[in-house]
């Protein structure tokens, strides 16, 4: 990691921290004789309501907050990994129905508890090539290309990782349909790797990844959870603590947004 890398990286947190916080505070200023607005469409709840003002005003706020902010979140990652991949977010080529077959099967085996996911269950999957072929594309959330190292990565980014069990396996029958058409389109599966990630550990950092959900489907090796995350997109082993420490400096930014947004909503507090 050079010093010009590290001010890329800051410069992009910072500016999407300003950007998200300036159109945050205004989209939900201008809502506020909105009945569809975002808060409006929250506060009615008559039971919150109940509560009080305060906590009809929080509670409804906090869910905007936390999507817009996983939304942000996830367009810095793409604009940080651009710096040192190239970024693609679909896959379209050929796969084989033997493939499609085979992925059902391992798929339904993990739903059963009957196998536990390794990586090594879906290598030597290029070779199932008998039956027909097709067509197909899909959208995901990061196809990032390394051209230093020729190196394929398929990503699967939810922010903080929370995936139902119908969920997790749609998700991994994604990703492994994807690793089928780009094995089949380069000849090698030497060079592709899936991953599910997350932007931050939900039990704590550098504490074990414990949902049951996403182990059902995914092997541990297959995870990029929190650091491990951000290193990768930073292609960095301090890649976290650099988007982190500028989030934090920025971090102001948000909170006067919110102020902001407070005043109108509750001018009284």
């Amino acid at each position: 990691m050079t010093v010009d890398n590290e001010k890329a990286i800051r410069a992009i947190v910072k500016s999407h921290v300003e950007s998200y916080a300036s159109g945050f505070s205004d989209r939900h200023i201008q809502e506020y004789d909105d009945d569809e607005g975002t808060i409006n469409m929250k506060i009615h709840n008559v039971f919150i309501a109940a509560l009080g003002a305060d906590i009809q005003y929080y509670s409804a706020l906090s869910r905007s907050l936390d999507s817009s902010l996983g939304n942000m979140l996830e367009k810095m990652a793409i604009n940080i990994a651009s710096l040192h991949y190239t970024v693609s977010q679909h896959v379209e080529g050929n796969i084989y129905k033997e493939q499609t077959e085979y992925i059902a099967d391992i798929l339904e085996e993990y739903k059963r508890h009957a196998r536990k996911p390794l990586i090594s269950d879906y290598i030597g999957i290029t070779k199932k090539t008998q039956k027909d072929i097709i067509n197909k594309r899909h959208e995901s959330d990061y196809y990032l290309i390394d051209e230093e190292t020729d190196m394929h990565y398929l990503i699967e980014l939810k922010i903080g990782g929370d995936l139902d069990n119908k969920k997790a396996r749609s998700e991994k029958e994604a990703l492994l349909e994807q690793y089928c058409i780009l094995t089949n389109s380069l000849g090698s599966e030497d060079k592709v790797k899936i991953c599910f990630a997350t932007a931050y550990n939900r039990y704590g950092e550098d504490k074990p990844w414990k949902q049951g959900r996403v182990l059902q489907f995914f092997s541990e090796d297959e995870l990029k959870i929190g650091r491990d995350f951000w290193n990768m997109v930073c292609k960095t082993d301090n890649g976290y603590e650099i988007v982190l420490d500028e989030y934090k400096k920025n971090a102001h930014y948000i909170i006067d947004a919110l102020n902001r947004i407070k005043k109108v909503y509750l001018p009284n507090a």
